[in-house]
């Protein structure tokens, strides 16, 4: 009796240098590019900054957050469960009105996001950021 020879055979092979070569040409494409990419900073006004109080007779409403988070509507300062009743009795009196909100470079960025919400509930489309000059 013969014995059967086992059939070997060949393994397929997966040529991969193209894949290397692509992925060499991205990675040295975002090499040269990620310096080239600007990133946008905003710099905040310092709430005692005198230049920045004059603008407040543009708009009849000014909110100014102070380093220590507290909020001042047109100069009066503000408790914070009575921000919105405050806000909603400026905006019945000034309806299409754009508030200015000036904001201390120094003071929480939590306080500005629930002073936005807080517009925006109340029906204010727009509001302007005034920035600290230069």
């Amino acid at each position: 009796m013969r014995r059967k020879k086992p059939v070997e055979t060949a393994e397929p092979t997966i040529n991969i240098t193209p894949l290397i070569d692509v992925v060499f040409v991205i990675l040295i494409a975002f090499i040269i590019v990620a310096p080239l990419l600007e990133r946008d900073q905003v710099q905040l006004a310092s709430g005692e900054n005198h230049e920045a109080v004059s603008m407040h007779e543009t708009s009849p409403i000014t909110i100014h957050v102070r380093a220590d988070n507290t909020i001042l509507i047109n100069g009066r300062q503000i408790a914070s469960n009575d921000l919105k009743k405050e806000l909603f009795n400026e905006h019945q009196l000034h309806p299409n009105a754009h508030p200015q909100v000036f904001h201390d470079k120094r003071a929480q960025f939590g306080t500005y996001q629930s002073l936005k919400n807080t517009l925006e509930q109340l029906g204010f489309d727009e509001m302007d950021i005034v920035l600290a000059p230069g």
